[in-house]
């Protein structure tokens, strides 16, 4: 998720009759929020990166890679952006990746966690600098994170649940 000096605008509550107004800034410096969950064990891995690229999505699925448990295995929902699907990443011997059909990003669950993150933290704000947004998305990020049972309530869905071996047993 990009977040920057040209972020996103959306509602906030203003008495009733007038036109609040929300200051758009022309800088275009930006972080990108790269995070994933885990919605039946509630737990989030997320790294705030300066580009969207292959290498940070790399760094993205190494950290992923570390978070899984021993003996366990993740799948990791993307949709199909140029750095989520190419063949340059690295293989994770504890990580599948899942790509979504293109034009559906209703499927992707951490799409909830985008939107509370830009609704609740990011979205109407002005940034000085790229120091100042990178501690606003880690901000915004762990503060959500924090939330208990935000992560299983936004993120789960009944198709999307796996039982685990000793569920099945």
């Amino acid at each position: 998720m990009r977040i920057g000096q040209r972020g996103t605008q959306t509602r906030l509550w203003a008495r009733k009759g007038t036109r609040p107004r929300v200051v758009r800034q022309q800088q275009s410096e930006s972080a990108y929020i790269f995070g994933a969950v885990c919605p039946q064990q509630g737990s989030a891995v997320g790294l705030v990166m300066p580009h969207a690229n292959t290498e940070a999505m790399a760094h993205h699925l190494q950290a992923l890679s570390e978070a899984v448990p021993a003996g366990r295995h993740a799948v990791l929902v993307l949709d199909r952006a140029g750095w989520h699907t190419t063949a340059k990443l690295p293989q994770f011997s504890n990580l599948s990746l899942l790509p979504l059909p293109a034009g559906s990003p209703e499927l992707n669950p951490a799409e909830q966690v985008w939107q509370q993150l830009r609704d609740r933290h990011l979205a109407n704000r002005c940034y000085d600098s790229y120091e100042q947004i990178v501690d606003a998305c880690c901000d915004a990020w762990n503060a959500f994170t924090q939330i208990p049972g935000a992560i299983r309530s936004l993120c789960s869905r009944r198709w999307a649940m796996v039982p685990s071996a000793s569920v099945m047993s």
